[in-house]
């Protein structure tokens, strides 16, 4: 008997709002370490990379992301040793379902019908190797055709998740059949699922054939299947970022896996089972689940960072870049970054989305960037502002270089603090080191470049009538961006 061929898929869009001010548009919950030392995207791409077995063969993995967060998916991955076969770029954000058919047809491209092993990015899990098991086990039963979801048996009752109701099979398989979904209840409604049994969180972790999901898709979504292939067809490849047709993408109606195919399937024919997840999951949708997973002192709190509590009990603190006392406090979760703090009742927590939605109307900086704003070729942080001028410390990897560009409101004065800067300045090429400077003149076409085999810092002071990220006229680039500095 031939192994069988899986496709692992990690689902990487979204934005995290109720892990603000951690969480940001441009650099999401997934890319933070909030479990452990590596961020939820890479644990999540080391628990899909241990699925082989003797009858189980394993792809590299298919990750499916936004378009803006391309170089974070691909630097994550490279530090956690893991080449995907491709990561499939999102223009906008149109959902789940859209997702996974872009993951569906580059898999049946091979020319096989591979087993398709779908996870989000964020959730972390305690027990990996109880994860392995069950998704092996989720597998095996797919292949016989049946679309597999992992449910999570609930502990309290939770209005943070959606549910599952399943029943046994009348052929007793270990698999239950699922009955009905049902959405995030309220509390009432969550204290009787608890005491009814039979409900489960649903973990939004499945296993299918490709060829199901599209068979599926097809029948309960036509409009979906067919616009997905359409932007598809006119896909483009550049080395493993693969980008489906722009226009034709953003043309495709938006909806999730849960509402365009999984919630229709009980009743209409289609195999839909559920195997019970027992491996400490937790998606940690919001603060109060990343307490809930964190270790915790005699008082039951957390701390992160600089921290000093006195007299409170059961909250979480985490401090990015400065001392923050809190005294006298139960139950609370603060959250300060150089930029925003954070001060909530830890019960609230799913409330964070309405400071984020109120950010945003106002076009607020913090819904969109940390002060620290990562780039392909490394980061710069915004260390002070005032009128007519920004200063910057500016980190630059041994080896990579900004764009080709000039600015027509600003002019920038740079000096190294560490390693070995080469400067294009107009018709010049310079090279400086610690404690030597230069001077960028407004309008004038410039690139700085890291030759070194250290990481290049530099002080950057910007003076000018205007000073926003967007003055940028970009000559000539490495990493072929168009939008970002």
């Amino acid at each position: 008997m031939s192994p069988l061929q899986i496709q692992p898929v990690i689902l990487c869009g979204g934005a995290g709002a109720r892990l603000w001010p951690l969480s940001r548009a441009g650099f999401p919950k997934q890319f933070l370490a909030l479990s452990g030392n590596e961020s939820l995207f890479q644990q999540a791409a080391q628990r899909l990379a241990q699925l082989a077995a003797e009858d189980i063969v394993a792809r590299a993995p298919l990750i499916v992301g936004n378009e803006a967060h391309r170089f974070l998916m691909l630097e994550q991955l490279r530090e956690c040793g893991i080449t995907p076969a491709a990561v499939l770029l999102e223009p906008s954000g149109r959902n789940t379902a859209p997702a996974l058919t872009l993951a569906a047809l580059a898999a049946l491209d091979s020319g096989a019908d591979p087993i398709l092993v779908v996870s989000p990015a964020d959730p972390t899990i305690r027990d990996a190797p109880a994860f392995t098991l069950a998704l092996q086990a989720a597998i095996r039963e797919a292949a016989e055709g049946a679309i597999v979801i992992l449910g999570i048996r609930p502990d309290r009752p939770e209005t943070g998740y959606g549910y599952i109701r399943a029943q046994k099979n009348a052929d007793d398989k270990s698999a239950l059949r699922v009955v009905q979904f049902v959405e995030k209840p309220d509390l009432e409604t969550a204290q009787h699922y608890l005491a009814e049994g039979g409900y489960y969180w649903n973990s939004g972790i499945f296993v299918l054939r490709a060829s199901a999901w599209m068979v599926a898709l097809g029948y309960f979504r036509p409009d979906i299947a067919h616009a997905a292939s359409t932007a598809w067809d006119v896909k483009t490849l550049d080395d493993k970022l693969l980008r489906p047709g722009k226009a034709e993408f953003n043309a495709i109606p938006a909806d999730s896996v849960d509402y365009a195919v999984m919630e229709k399937c009980p009743g209409s024919g289609i195999s839909l089972r559920m195997l019970p997840l027992d491996a400490g999951w937790n998606d940690l949708g919001a603060w109060d689940a990343v307490w809930q997973v964190s270790d915790k002192d005699a008082a039951g709190n957390v701390s992160v960072g600089d921290v000093m509590l006195a007299g409170s009990r059961n909250s979480l603190v985490h401090a990015t870049s400065r001392l923050v006392s809190v005294v006298g406090m139960d139950n609370v979760i603060v959250v300060e970054t150089p930029d925003a703090v954070l001060v909530i009742e830890r019960s609230r927590s799913q409330e964070v989305k309405q400071i984020v939605a109120e950010l945003d109307t106002r076009q607020r900086e913090e819904h969109q960037l940390h002060r620290k704003v990562h780039r392909p070729w490394g980061w710069y942080d915004s260390i002070d502002e005032g009128h007519h001028f920004k200063v910057k410390r500016i980190m630059v990897r041994p080896g990579a270089s900004l764009s080709l560009q000039k600015h027509h409101h600003r002019a920038e004065h740079w000096v190294v603090v560490s390693g070995t800067a080469e400067v294009v300045c107009g018709d010049k090429t310079l090279r400086l080191t610690r404690n030597q400077s230069t001077y960028i003149p407004l309008g004038e076409t410039h690139r700085l470049a890291n030759p070194g085999d250290i990481p290049l810092e530099i002080i950057e002071v910007q003076s000018g009538a205007y000073l926003g990220e967007d003055d940028i006229v970009r000559f000539e680039d490495h990493y072929g961006r168009q939008d970002t500095p």
